[in-house]
């Protein structure tokens, strides 16, 4: 391991360990500063993005990826938005969970506070940078980022006006480093002394290799195979609606819909319409025999659909004939990530809302609403599918951990052991 990185390590911790004791106030004005900076430097951020763009195409980048690594003036200006958004929440650090007094003089509070050192690993999508350090000085993290290759001008444009953006506050730009490199990548894995928590934002084998290359608690999710179910109460035009913005609005996002279900009494009226709809957005469908019945034209899916995320204009179909059957085939292929039953039967959308296991779980809403920003987080680290909390996206209250601070005047617990012990009181207080 490079001295260097050790020293850029120890660094951010130093700064971290800094920004955890400034005020809510101090730290607002430090995002808006990064806001303020990033708008200052729209300009060279876009023509980074470009140059990282043109690079990647002459490389032959995958389409999805290509799509996550664009970033347009749209896309900018949301980011900045939700920078700002951040800044208004509350304040996650310094929440007393828990006030009780264990008897006279001798109280115990649980307290939120920062976890310490982010290490963010992630592919394309530069704009999630803005996201993570918004989030991170918010809760008085530090972070140290890592793009990946294709994004490399993008991610040192928005690292600089950041960095600027905080030289101008309390706040030591220190807190927010960069890495760019992959052999980087490999040694911040092992920094465990320095760094307490991985969030990898990737393919499905690149969360994997992180999560079986360190010892530091990684959060995230390595596949996003999210599905729609199409009841046999379903309202037929809304269900259209719904399925082409899940798969179509962005398909390369983990949480667009990969594998459509339709129940078999409502098929044969709804397959050829919504295939349609799909179809004239370029969507290539792979159905199960029942679904090539109703639409002879399409390619069959085999096995191998049913697993796979393809982050692409891609839907495999299948028909169920029953809700129990859907719930089934989700629990079994689903990725935990987000899964949307449309129906207007209460209680069917009440079973499936209970029974389907995974991080969200939707009636009659489009799948790609599973984002920190649209849940008014304000933006989001990423998204956790593990049983454990965080789950889904992780906004603010996963980047806080508590500890606990009891304060006593000369309490020893001999007092209260043994045959002439004292009762502690448990005392809730306000």
């Amino acid at each position: 391991m490079t001295a260097s990185l050790i020293a850029i390590a120890k660094q951010t911790r130093l700064a971290a360990l800094k920004l955890a004791v400034l005020s809510t106030e101090t730290r607002n004005q430090a995002i808006e500063a990064i806001a303020q900076a990033l708008e200052s430097a729209k300009d060279e951020v876009l023509q980074a993005n470009v140059a990282d763009c043109q690079a990647a195409a002459t490389e032959g980048i995958a389409k999805p990826l290509y799509k996550r690594l664009q970033l347009d003036e749209y896309k900018l200006r949301d980011a900045i938005a939700g920078v700002r958004n951040v800044g208004n929440l509350s304040d996650p650090v310094g929440a007393v969970q828990i006030h009780r007094e264990l008897d006279t003089g001798l109280v115990l509070k649980r307290v939120t506070c920062p976890l310490g050192v982010l290490g963010i690993i992630f592919e394309a999508r530069p704009e999630a940078a803005i996201q993570i350090v918004s989030l991170a000085i918010k809760s008085g993290n530090g972070v140290i980022l890592k793009g990946g290759k294709e994004a490399i001008r993008s991610c040192e444009a928005i690292v600089k006006a950041i960095k600027q953006g905080l030289s101008q506050t309390a706040v030591h730009p220190d807190v927010v480093q960069l890495l760019t490199t992959r052999e980087e990548t490999l040694e911040l894995l092992k920094l465990d002394k320095y760094v307490d928590l991985i969030i990898p934002r990737g393919s499905n084998s690149f969360v994997r290799f992180v999560q079986e290359n360190t010892r530091i608690p990684v959060l995230g999710h390595a596949d996003g195979l999210c599905h729609v179910y199409i009841d046999k109460a379903a309202d037929i035009e809304k269900a259209i609606t719904i399925t082409v913005d899940a798969k179509t609005n962005y398909p390369a996002a983990c949480n667009a819909i990969e594998t459509l279900l339709v129940h078999s009494n409502i098929a044969p009226t709804f397959l050829p319409r919504v295939a349609e709809a799909l179809q004239e957005l370029n969507v290539e469908l792979r159905g199960d025999e029942p679904t090539r019945e109703i639409l002879p034209d399409i390619a069959a899916a085999i096995e191998e659909d049913w697993e796979t995320e393809y982050s692409d204009l891609i839907l495999s179909v299948k028909i169920v004939d029953s809700l129990e059957q859907a719930i089934t085939h989700i629990n079994d292929y689903g990725s935990k990530h987000t899964d949307a039953i449309i129906t207007e039967d209460v209680e069917a959308a009440e079973t499936f809302l209970a029974l389907v296991n995974a991080s969200g779980v939707y009636h009659n809403c489009s799948t790609r609403f599973a984002d920190g920003f649209r849940y008014g987080f304000g933006a989001e680290v990423g998204i956790s599918t593990q049983q454990m909390p965080p789950r889904g996206p992780v906004g603010l209250e996963g980047l806080v951990t508590y500890k606990y601070q009891l304060t006593g005047d000369g309490h020893i617990v001999a007092t209260y052991t043994g045959a002439d012990a004292k009762p502690l009181v448990f005392k809730d207080l306000d």
